[in-house]
């Protein structure tokens, strides 16, 4: 049996102790952090972290409710894509999530999917029936009148509408205009039937930056919606007809085939642009898509649907496109503009000095006579004029009766002349 010194026993007695007090304090510690954890958020009883914080001598103190509010208020504002709880026990939605679905709950019924049915040759120059092309389309009336472009419905026998509940009806064309590529067809929606419509925005208030919704039918998706931004504006964009559309809203959202006519939205459901085309060396979407602008829009439909076509103005002549090889037959110091080939008489454009050319030469592989020595435009309105889509194009948003001012290049000299538009 081994025997210990009183030094020995009372230094083991301390080492004990000590030992006891560090456990103590350890396992305190580790209580008071769970309970500062749990006291962070709201408890099971409905107490609050502020209220824990006030419990003095057993007496709690009222949170201040309006401080928690400003609170809440602020940090929503500062980082607005903070996930807000909608209601207990149902999803939760970014701010931005939310207003994408508040926008396509609005709009995507409005939004059709176009099918058409063309006329084709056999070898024997028999006819028959195949499918054409598909698109988009929005509905701007209730009595089934919808917008979308001409180059969905082009060289079409039939063209069907589908709407969001899978029925499809036969519709007819009201109007087309090859200026701005804008169509308005119409079905005649069965009695009682409510249709959902789209509303125009302004697309003049739109910058750069602004964030925008695509609803469309990509390779057949029906109802499909993208979003992004406004990438550009005041774009001047030549179409598949040769003529150049100008003010065209560029966005990334993206654009397939099959989005053509389909509604380009703001974040208040409002349509601002009719997607138009994509610009791709795929012929998929690569980011850079084109819309029509409302405000060309608003102005072109209001004449397809009271006319069935848009009324424009234009100059009383015979234009001619100038290449370089006319210029160089001509005489002429340029090789790009638009040569005044014949001028109507007693016409507005005579009266106001413009002439037209004097010496008939052959044009074009048709061997069309064409006369040359006449002026040469090359500007309208500040809007340079280097071929006939910019003619066209300076020339698009002009009403019959409007003045323009013309430059004309003439023996080497720049004139300038005012000419009042009649009607195309």
């Amino acid at each position: 049996m081994k025997l210990y010194s009183r030094t020995q026993l009372v230094r083991c007695v301390f080492i004990c102790v000590v030992a006891a007090v560090l456990l103590t304090t350890a396992i305190c510690v580790n209580i008071s952090k769970k309970k500062t954890s749990v006291s962070v958020g709201v408890s099971d009883s409905g107490e609050s972290a502020t209220e824990i914080a006030n419990q003095k001598d057993g007496v709690v103190s009222a949170p201040d409710s309006t401080n928690a509010i400003e609170n809440s208020v602020s940090f929503l504002e500062q980082n607005p894509a903070s996930v807000i709880n909608v209601a207990a026990g149902t999803s939760s939605y970014t701010q931005e999530e939310a207003q994408n679905i508040n926008v396509y709950s609005l709009c995507n019924e409005a939004v059709v999917n176009i099918n058409t049915q063309v006329t084709a040759y056999d070898w024997f120059l028999q006819p028959y029936v195949q499918d054409g092309g598909s698109g988009s389309g929005s509905i701007i009336d209730k009595r089934g009148y919808i917008l979308t472009n001409v180059h969905v419905i082009a060289d079409a026998t039939k063209i069907y509408v589908s709407l969001f509940d899978g029925t499809q009806y036969e519709a007819e064309v009201v109007g087309t205009d090859l200026d701005s590529d804008l169509a308005v067809i119409k079905f005649t929606p069965p009695a009682g039937m409510e249709l959902k419509t789209i509303a125009f925005g302004d697309s003049s208030a739109l910058k750069v930056g602004q964030r925008v919704i695509a609803i469309g039918n990509p390779f057949g998706l029906e109802r499909t919606m993208t979003t992004g931004i406004v990438s550009g504006l005041g774009r001047p964009i030549q179409n598949s007809n040769n003529r150049i559309i100008r003010d065209m809203v560029q966005t990334d959202a993206a654009i397939n085939p099959g989005n053509s006519g389909g509604p380009l939205l703001d974040t208040n459901g409002k349509m601002i642009g009719i997607n138009t085309m994509i610009q791709s060396s795929s012929g998929s979407s690569a980011g850079v898509g084109f819309a029509v602008p409302s405000t060309t829009a608003i102005r072109v439909v209001a004449d397809l649907i009271k006319y069935g076509k848009v009324h424009r103005g234009t100059i009383d002549a015979t234009v001619i496109q100038l290449s370089r090889r006319i210029a160089q037959y001509a005489g002429l110091d340029i090789a790009s503009g638009v040569l005044i080939s014949e001028v109507r008489r007693g016409g507005n454009a005579e009266s106001a000095g413009l002439r037209g050319g004097t010496e008939a030469a052959y044009y074009g592989s048709r061997r069309d006579i064409i006369y040359i020595g006449g002026d040469v435009i090359t500007q309208i309105d500040n809007i340079a004029v280097t071929s006939l889509a910019d003619y066209y194009s300076a020339l698009e948003s002009k009403k019959p009766g409007d003045t323009v001012t013309v430059v004309v290049r003439r023996n080497r000299k720049d004139i300038t002349l005012k000419i009042k538009l009649v009607e195309s």
